[in-house]
């Protein structure tokens, strides 16, 4: 039957940043699909562990600050050993920094750069490894509009999600005939905490509106039914794929 394709119960999904925005977004969605879930989270809040728990599914906490690379390459060692096994990946943390590019500091552009990128190559090597030992997995990253286009202000996200679908690609071309996709999300603007500046500027907000096919912004909920799609059995044949979850931005 199609309910069991996307059908996620018995697979454990690890998903950072899923206190709030995005990455809560999917990890309701992938625990409502019957995953257990493994958050990775620099904050000690539980409100997300609690919403999954309350679904019925198992889920963990994994204190893992992402600019931390050293607990960056135990986090999934840890999600192994806390839950058996670690069958989906979801690599939503990511900060953002903006300046003039003559202004932008190289402390920022490390930071960003380290997160947003260097991190999520860790997490996928390690999550990899595991996955085509076991033939069998499926990592979603999560890249942005500016994986395709340059942005404003925003030098080193602009390269760090650049590389982000590149990598996408690249471990798509290695791992697709070992049993593991790997594909990439694209959020157009989304009401999150990260574009609070730009929800609260008048102008900028109408102007995005304006050149949104959909006519709105998109929110958290928009992620879920992307997400259990590529983490499921119905995606097994999309590999190296960067799924656009925009309201039609790339489209205009």
């Amino acid at each position: 039957m199609m309910t069991q394709t996307f059908d996620l119960t018995g697979k454990v999904a690890v998903v950072s940043g899923g206190t709030r925005g995005i990455g809560q977004g999917i990890a309701l969605g992938l625990a409502e699909a019957g995953a257990d879930i493994v958050l990775l989270q620099r904050s000690e809040d539980t409100s997300t562990q609690e919403k999954i728990l309350s679904l019925g599914v198992r889920c963990e906490i994994i204190q893992c600050d992402l600019m931390n690379l050293d607990e960056v390459k135990q986090a999934i060692p840890k999600a192994i050993e806390a839950m058996g096994s670690v069958d989906i990946l979801v690599n939503n943390a990511g900060i953002q920094r903006r300046s003039p590019a003559v202004d932008f500091s190289e402390q920022d552009w490390d930071d960003v750069l380290n997160v947003n990128l260097k991190a999520v190559w860790i997490l996928c090597q390690q999550a990899g490894r595991h996955m085509v030992e076991k033939k069998r997995g499926k990592i979603i990253n999560i890249a942005s509009l500016v994986s395709f286009q340059g942005g404003l202000y925003v030098p080193a996200y602009a390269s760090a999600k650049g590389a982000v679908g590149q990598l996408t690609k690249a471990l798509a071309n290695e791992w697709s005939s070992q049993g593991v996709n790997v594909n990439a999300i694209v959020p157009g603007y989304i009401a999150t905490e990260m574009n609070t500046a730009l929800i609260n500027d008048p102008v900028r907000s109408r102007q995005i509106i304006e050149r949104i096919p959909a006519g709105r912004w998109g929110n958290p909920e928009d992620f879920k039914g992307p997400a259990v799609f590529l983490a499921s059995d119905a995606s097994d044949y999309v590999h190296g794929h960067l799924l656009a979850v925009d309201g039609g931005w790339l489209g205009r």
